[in-house]
């Protein structure tokens, strides 16, 4: 690990977290990232206050730290806490990021946002500020997504925001994300891509990391309040990286062991771009990506529409690349246990990308001593993937 410089000092002031991050865009859009990034440091209090009334009373800020007892017994080592994000309004943490980022658009005058979605809860909060702000709304999504998460799109649409459908590629999150950049180009006057995670050209890294936070800054009060120290570890599920940065960053200081957990997929293929990926540019970053020998960009699988990405945060590269956060891979039978596991014994049903941490934190709870504790960010709830792939795996 680094020596001599706290790890929550990056990125600095070229958006570099170490070798990674930065701003490899057009030059079109470079106007807009210095506009978005003065707006975002040159918050005012007035702007705190704003988003921390919107985050409590819009969004339903602070989420509980809930003792999973009964799965803790049943699994027979440390207790397990669950961060419940899954409680927050449209059922998952990506409204801590859209709000902040709806602030910020409005003080730049913009009058249109538009966003890229992969399991659809992102575009759900997307579309949910847009209708309690007024803006023009408008959500890219892979037409693969858009089949398997049919619940969020009818959200999508009923809250007023129009869902393009994207037949390109994957026809998944990466190519909803390339059509967004696209638009974005195009259209960065009177619009402003509001991205869903800790990815692309900085400054969108640190702005999502920095909405994100309150996951992690809740964690360590609550700890302290339930349990009287720090947790001894902290799961998160790792797509591009935003649940898991906002609930490490405030921890990347202190004494606690994380690990993040990506898609370890099936036999078709995998989403763990740390685990199994190689440093790369992608999406206006340099990160580790899923690529060939010739640095081609190969398509991500997993069950998970969130965790379906190529690609990861700059900054979960570089606390990779300081052996700060450890990163494992979990597979869809191993996620879809436990997404059945903990429904069944806390009667709280799983997003399927959370599914895939509780996985990890059951495992690593056996060999833990009963009177350690683990944290499980539960990034979002599971209505949306009651599907018949989750049926045929039961």
């Amino acid at each position: 690990m680094l020596i001599g410089k706290k790890l929550s000092t990056y990125p600095d002031e070229n958006g570099m977290y170490g070798e990674f991050g930065g701003r490899y865009a057009p030059e079109s859009l470079r106007p807009a990232l210095i506009e978005l990034e003065e707006a975002f440091m040159s918050r005012t209090p007035k702007f705190l206050r704003e988003l921390t009334r919107l985050n409590q009373d819009y969004g339903g800020r602070p989420t509980p730290l809930y003792h999973a007892k009964r799965l803790s017994d049943h699994v027979g080592g440390a207790q397990i806490y669950l961060k419940r994000e899954d409680l927050l309004h449209g059922g998952a943490h990506k409204i801590n990021n859209v709000l902040g980022q709806a602030l910020l658009a409005k003080e730049l005058g913009k009058k249109r946002i538009i966003a890229e979605t992969g399991a659809g809860q992102h575009g759900v909060a997307t579309a949910m500020v847009g209708a309690l702000f007024g803006f023009e709304t408008q959500i890219y999504m892979g037409t693969k997504d858009i089949e398997r998460q049919k619940p969020n799109v009818n959200r999508m649409e009923l809250l007023g925001a129009e869902v393009i459908p994207v037949d390109k590629g994957s026809s998944s999150l990466k190519d909803a994300v390339n059509e967004a950049l696209r638009d974005w180009v195009g259209s960065v006057e009177t619009t402003h891509y509001m991205i869903g995670s800790v990815v692309g050209p900085h400054p969108f890294p640190l702005i999502v990391r920095e909405f994100q936070s309150v996951i992690g800054q809740e964690i360590k009060e609550q700890s302290h309040r339930v349990f009287g120290k720090l947790p001894d570890l902290v799961v998160a599920c790792v797509g591009g990286g935003s649940n898991a940065a906002g609930t490490f960053y405030p921890l990347i200081d202190n004494c606690v062991d994380l690990i993040g957990v990506e898609a370890g997929g099936n036999s078709q293929g995998h989403g763990a771009t740390i685990s199994k990926g190689s440093p790369g540019i992608f999406h206006g970053a340099y990160s580790y990506v899923l690529q060939d020998n010739d640095g081609q960009i190969q398509e991500a699988h997993s069950i998970s529409a969130g965790l379906d990405y190529p690609g990861v945060g700059p900054e979960h590269s570089f606390w990779r690349s300081v052996d700060r956060v450890r990163y494992e891979a979990v597979t869809d039978d191993e996620a879809v246990r436990a997404f059945y596991t903990l429904s069944r014994m806390e009667g709280i049903i799983p997003a399927i990308e959370s599914s895939h941490a509780i996985s990890k934190a059951v495992e690593i709870a056996a060999v833990m001593h009963p009177k350690q504790n683990i944290v499980v960010t539960l990034s979002g709830r599971g209505d949306k993937d009651l599907l018949r792939e989750l049926e045929d795996n039961s």
